[in-house]
């Protein structure tokens, strides 16, 4: 059954040592209310764009952070500000950075200014991107703002404490984990219960037995909308009942405590933290009776929607209210007949509270003072720059306009002098002299200090960066050993797991039966339950267990079944996956590989090929298209050469074709970015990769019957694409270009033309009008017939390749219609 705390469980302390823990975790919720208070009035001056704080939720995190140990992980969101000070990870003056949008990881070191202020991060890298000891520091996994979108990520840190607890082979990785002893803390909002990640988190967490503690905090509001319309019987632990364990069946210990009452919220945590820590069991305490003083955040009010009753009741019940009458009421008499007390009047808390409101407000002006001073001096610069050129140029009076107006602002942004001084340049353009060079010098060099602070670190720049890692060829036997292309992935995984213990693949019928496809077969039985491991039906939180688990230290292989199931974890690979090295300035990575299988099936839901959302969706993640699993083995192991997210999307339909066996499996390296040319050809330039490529061979020789001969190109990747830019090379030659693709019009075909034609600035070499070959707009209809009509086939790629050259030879090529 549920349980609410009655009594605490703190050790044995002197009273002199409880006074002044008491009294210090009231500074510091005093210091992060008043952060919120003046962070708010900072918002509605215009100093920073948007304010969304942690007034009205100190005192649970206070005893969340009396729970956390080093080593343990926190999966947030952006109310958490108090707890982050609580464990020494954030400061006032840091709050308020992070609120200005500081671009310095030092001054911001949640994310350099990247993500709005209550987004927290602590460090897993160092300066060299070299991993950290994780389990002699706090950490805090870098939160998002879409709502539940920080619960798969937590799985993924909760199962990894099991992984290092299980696995034998894994116990060097002390840098990473105590013996799994590491529990992963959740916290969350209590309308953000009603989102579909929280439910199969819950679900999927409870089915793994892992460590994790998930905090709802709950003040009866998502936004404006009460809890009756969030949530059935308006209370999420009441609703989640059946998760209780038992005697007979594993679940989660549920806990409901007051989010005001400070002593029952250290009894609860410490006793959620034991039973995680030591039991493996996931723990779910549901926080109530909490306020939001300010409201959601400053872009509205919350006297628009609360009445005079409940306004009042948050004034009574203020979690800081209610502690600091604790702290007036507390008396203990002694074993000598002293009644003890922690203050002898309200004196000593108006005291803390000044000190409080003193600090915050002089964190706020050196924050402010460290984001402007480096601006002001780049704003000296410019001026002096306009005023140079002013006295050289003919529209000198145009130009000290702009000057005078850039010099008049009070509180500058960079965007401001960069405005001008553009500007400026237009009016010089017919102009030439020194001091107009030095202008323009300036700009170029702020656009490209403006590309590290604000563009840097979406994927790795470090020695482990996949694109630096060395190819390597596969080698073969003397005599061909042709095989089913399945064997070729399997024999590879196997070769993996064994060379890299950190190595774990799970996914859909990944583990008993070795996935659908037989690549995985018989490696949960050799390699145990734990490294080759079936999951349920639940993309989105395959990828969060992904996610966390890279997070401290683990290589995962998450797999969704087919390409179109990845839709389902889609938002979270984009939020979250894609975003994390960027969103922490390169401070956390997760190198996470993504296996899926897809192209060419016959029906509407299982051959769909969506890599144009995929592609514009997911910049910050590889998205690898081999065309075999010969090449799709090889981006694996490059893959585990280096340190950046991956997808690899394999052939559904070459896993019984045959293929020559690799004698070095597990250690040749297919290069990432790099296209490879699979037929030469003089007339016309072909791209394709996965699957289509052998529609486009078989129409290649045909097209060879009538005398055209094309060029065929592999992709292989199309994040990255061809980075050598050997495509317009043969471009150079054929002066035409086709690209086929079984995406729908405008996906793929349109990123690799501009890839092509902007980029590699190939329109420069065509003498015909560039095409590309496409699906149908829509799904594919079912059956054989239904994906002739529908995808491009053999015959589409001759026509289209007539076509084009019909219209540049008329009289060798006449039209078919």
């Amino acid at each position: 059954m549920t349980k609410t705390a009655t009594k605490p469980t703190t050790k044995e302390i002197s009273f002199n040592d409880f006074r002044d823990e008491v009294l210090n975790d009231y500074k510091i919720a005093r210091i992060s209310r008043e952060c919120s208070l003046l962070g708010r009035r900072e918002v509605l001056t215009g100093k920073a764009k948007f304010g969304i704080f942690g007034d009205g939720k100190e005192v649970p995190q206070l005893a969340m952070a009396k729970a956390f140990k080093n080593g343990d992980f926190r999966s947030g969101y952006y109310r958490d500000q108090t707890f982050m000070m609580a464990i020494g990870e954030l400061t006032a003056e840091q709050f308020f950075s992070g609120l200005y949008a500081n671009p310095s990881i030092e001054a911001e070191p949640m994310s350099a200014g990247r993500q709005m202020g209550g987004h927290f991060a602590t460090h897993s890298l160092d300066e060299n991107g070299d991993w950290k000891n994780l389990t002699a520091q706090k950490n805090s996994s870098a939160d998002i703002s879409p709502t539940a979108g920080q619960m798969p990520r937590l799985l993924g840190l909760a199962q990894a404490s099991k992984i290092y607890r299980n696995v034998a082979e894994l116990d060097k990785a002390t840098n990473f984990s105590s013996k799994g002893s590491e529990v992963a803390w959740g916290t969350i909002g209590n309308a953000s219960t009603s989102e579909g990640l929280f439910f199969e988190t819950i679900n999927a967490a409870g089915v793994l037995q892992v460590p994790m503690v998930m905090s709802v905090w709950d003040d009866e509001y998502g936004i404006s909308v009460h809890a009756r319309h969030q949530t059935t019987k308006e209370n999420i632990s009441e609703i989640l009942k059946g998760f209780q364990r038992d005697n007979k069946n594993n679940g989660y210990e549920i806990f409901v405590v007051n989010g005001w009452d400070y002593v029952q919220l250290i009894d609860v945590y410490q006793r959620a933290a034991k039973i995680a820590r030591e039991e493996h069991v996931p723990v779910l305490i549901h926080v109530k009776e909490l306020t939001q003083p300010q409201g959601h955040s400053t872009s509205g009010s919350h006297e628009r929607y609360k009445n005079a009753e409940r306004l009042q009741w948050e004034q009574d019940f203020d979690c800081l209210a209610q502690m600091r009458n604790w702290i007036l009421d507390f008396e203990l008499e002694n074993e000598n007949g002293e009644t003890l007390k922690f203050v002898d009047n309200e004196d000593s808390l108006v005291a803390i509270e000044k000190e409080a409101k003193k600090a915050v407000s002089t964190a706020k002006r050196n924050a402010w003072s460290n984001y402007l001073s480096k601006i002001q001096d780049e704003l000296q610069t410019a001026s002096q720059l306009l005023a140079t050129v002013a006295e050289k140029s003919s529209n000198g009076s145009f130009i000290l306009k702009i000057k005078n107006d850039l010099d008049s602002i009070k509180e500058p942004i960079r965007k401001d002098i960069l405005v001008a001084a553009r500007k400026v340049l237009r009016f010089l353009k017919d102009e030439n002299f020194a001091e107009k060079t030095s202008l323009q010098n300036f700009v170029k060099n702020a656009i490209d200090q403006g590309a590290d602070l604000y563009s840097s670190h979406l994927l790795s720049e470090t020695k482990e960066n996949p694109l630096n890692t060395t190819p390597i060829a596969p080698s073969y036997a003397t005599e061909a050993n042709m095989v089913d292309a399945r064997i070729i992935m399997r024999d590879n995984f196997d070769a993996l797991l064994k060379k890299h213990p950190e190595v774990l693949i799970f996914g859909e019928d990944a583990g008993f039966i070795g996935d659908v496809n037989q690549g995985l077969e018989g490696l949960q039985e050799k390699y145990g339950e734990f490294r080759v491991s079936d999951t349920g039906i639940r993309e989105a939180t395959i990828i969060g267990q992904g996610i966390g688990m890279a997070m401290r230290g683990l290589r995962p292989i998450a797999e969704i079944q087919y390409l179109d199931y990845l839709l389902y974890a889609l938002q979270i690979m984009s939020d979250d996956l894609a975003t994390l090295r960027y969103r922490t300035f390169g401070k956390q990575k997760a190198p996470l590989i993504i296996r899926t299988r897809g192209h060419r099936l016959e029906g509407i839901w299982h051959s769909g090929s969506p890599m144009g959302g995929i592609i514009n969706n997911l910049r910050g993640i590889h998205v690898l298209v081999p065309r075999n699993m010969t090449q799709a083995a090889g981006f694996y192991n490059t893959l585990l050469a280096g340190d950046d997210p991956a997808l690899v999307i394999e052939c559904l339909n070459g896993y019984r074709l045959k293929e020559q066996l690799p004698t070095n499996l597990g250690e040749y390296r297919t290069p990432i970015g790099a296209v490879e040319t699979l037929k030469e050809g003089s007339d016309i330039t072909v791209v394709s990769y996965g699957s289509t490529l052998r529609i486009v061979d078989e129409a290649a020789k045909d097209l060879a019957q009538v005398g055209i001969h094309i060029e065929i190109i592999d992709a292989q990747s199309l994040l990255p694409f061809d980075l050598d830019h050997q495509t317009v090379k043969s471009l150079a030659k054929t002066n035409r270009l086709l690209i086929v693709d079984e995406d729908v019009p405008g996906g793929a075909s349109a990123y690799l033309l501009q890839e092509i034609l902007e980029n590699q600035k190939g329109y420069q070499y065509l003498d015909s009008q560039p095409k590309t070959l496409t699906a149908k707009a829509h799904r594919p209809a079912y059956g054989t017939d239904g994906d002739y009509f529908s995808k491009p086939s053999a015959e589409d790629v001759f026509e289209m390749v007539y076509s084009i050259m019909n219209e540049a030879k008329p009289q060798e090529f006449k039209s078919l219609y």
